[in-house]
């Protein structure tokens, strides 16, 4: 993955956010995981509840729709509060906890409402009980945005960083008016007898990982048929032994376990070790199971695991289910990041073609982002392309130009020239902050020039801002020479 420089420090620093590889899943947003990601804990009787007041359902129905993970519904919950009981006490922490659950939701779209509801509650409710917790989540949201490309993003994580030192690492606060997880009740410990018998069960099956498959694939067989809950340990072993002994048989029984198990955590293994079963087969189970699975889950495990097998067949049923108009869209973006991941000529071009076939702007945004990460001069050239192209609407010209600016296959001399031929304010806004994500001396001379001779004066602002966040030791005497210079 490519450097984020200057600024992208302070962005990674204040948002807390990792930059995707190939070894995890991003989170819904365009691939960095933020390490504050798990929703707060949601007690059975939360602090703070107003138990008189008319939103009170309200606010409990959201509180537990984030608890479950379903953040569209909690967003709509809080809404609901601020619309229908304005005088309600949970309005201004209403603010706080739908913002949370936009920003959860992931895209930009959702990310920039976030922002203005955060900004509302500072504006209007600067002593809610959130409002501490809002700052920590409006810088997240901007370090989010900004690493998508908005420069407005990006300034104000800036500002909010310089004058500060950051937080320790890995410290992340709990959101006031939040208690401490009551502990849990330790578990009543098995009777020696069935502790043992468990030891001796765990210890055959470990065992099966060094007999050879012919004996060890029957006996994985019969633990996986097993539908209890009390063996679900046991068939989460087994599921991992069965995934290193391929055989014909493997990848029928992995999808017997994806569609029948009883246990969530059982049917997720099972898709995740298909992928390690070197097999046609596998390939044609985890198709299925993106196809025809009803836990959404799952489906997104089985794009994972379609991306990390290594066959053109499963790089297919990637591209085929992209192509498709009756599947969510949450599952397209995660297909369209994971084929971008993959570098060869053949993902390349279906990319660039599919651009031309979406109509999400969602979708379109995640496939400029796939092409980024190509490291050809040929998808340099395409995202040039696009920000070039009148008609093309004005955000995704701007998405384009600043993955492009991110390439290292697109010369600064370029991107100068660029600048004194486009007429448009705001690409040429967006410029100056490519221009402040390069390192190249050719792009602090530029922005000097802009910040001199520019005749607009927003972008003169802006070119001396992001000088100013620069480390180049010509840049102290240029502002000086700005401060003290005689105004005509």
């Amino acid at each position: 993955m490519r450097k984020m420089i200057m600024t992208c420090g302070l962005i990674t620093l204040v948002a807390g956010l990792t930059t995707a590889g190939h070894a995890q899943e991003p989170a819904a947003a365009s691939g960095p995981s933020p390490a504050w990601s798990a929703a707060p804990a949601v007690d059975a009787e939360p602090a703070g509840l107003l138990q008189q007041d008319p939103a009170d359902s309200l606010y409990r129905a959201g509180r537990r729709a984030l608890n479950a993970g379903n953040y569209r519904e909690a967003a709509d919950h809080f809404a609901a509060i601020r619309a229908r009981h304005p005088r309600s006490g949970y309005v201004a922490d209403a603010f706080y906890w739908e913002a949370y659950a936009r920003y959860r939701g992931g895209n930009t779209q959702e990310l920039r409402v976030a922002r203005e509801l955060l900004k509302q509650q500072a504006e209007q409710y600067p002593d809610a009980a959130t409002a501490r917790d809002a700052e920590i989540l409006l810088a997240r949201v901007q370090g989010t945005l900004a690493q998508r490309g908005d420069a407005e993003a990006a300034e104000q994580v800036a500002e909010v960083a310089a004058p500060k030192a950051p937080p320790p690492a890995g410290v992340e606060a709990m959101p006031r008016g939040e208690r401490a997880p009551r502990p849990e009740r330790p578990p009543r410990p098995p009777r020696p007898e069935q502790r043992h018998e468990d030891d001796v069960r765990v210890t055959a099956l470990n065992a099966l990982l060094q007999m050879n498959a012919e004996q060890a694939v029957p006996i994985l067989r019969k633990v996986l048929e097993k539908r209890d809950e009390g063996s679900a340990e046991l068939r989460r072993k087994a599921v991992f032994i069965l995934s290193q002994k391929p055989t014909d048989e493997t990848a029928a029984i992995m999808l017997d376990v994806v569609r029948n198990d009883p246990d969530a955590e059982v049917r997720a293994q099972a898709v995740f070790w298909l992928s390690q079963v070197p097999t046609e087969e596998a390939v044609i189970a985890l198709d299925s199971v993106l196809l025809h699975a009803t836990d959404r889950a799952v489906q997104e495990k089985a794009v994972f695991a379609l991306s990390q097998h290594a066959s053109r067949r499963a790089a297919q049923a990637l591209r085929n289910y992209v192509e498709r108009d009756d599947v969510p869209e949450e599952l397209k973006e995660k297909a369209i990041f994971w084929i971008g991941q993959h570098h060869d000529p053949e993902n390349r071009e279906f990319l660039r073609v599919m651009y031309g076939r979406l109509r999400s702007a969602e979708l379109r945004e995640r496939v400029i982002f796939a092409i980024s990460q190509g490291g050809s001069e040929q998808d340099a050239r395409w995202l040039m392309d696009v920000a070039l192209d009148p008609d093309e609407s004005l955000e995704m010209r701007k998405k384009a130009l600043f993955w492009a600016g991110q390439t290292g296959d697109v010369r600064t001399a370029d991107l100068v020239r660029l600048y004194d031929t486009i007429g448009d304010l705001d690409m040429r806004n967006q410029l100056i902050f490519v221009f402040s994500q390069r390192r190249e001396p050719e792009v602090i001379d530029k922005l000097m020039d802009i910040a001199r001779n520019d005749p607009n004066p927003d972008l003169r602002k802006r070119a001396v801002f992001w000088l100013g966040q620069s480390n180049d030791p010509r840049v102290a005497d240029f502002l000086l020479e700005l401060i003290t210079q005689e105004v005509p």
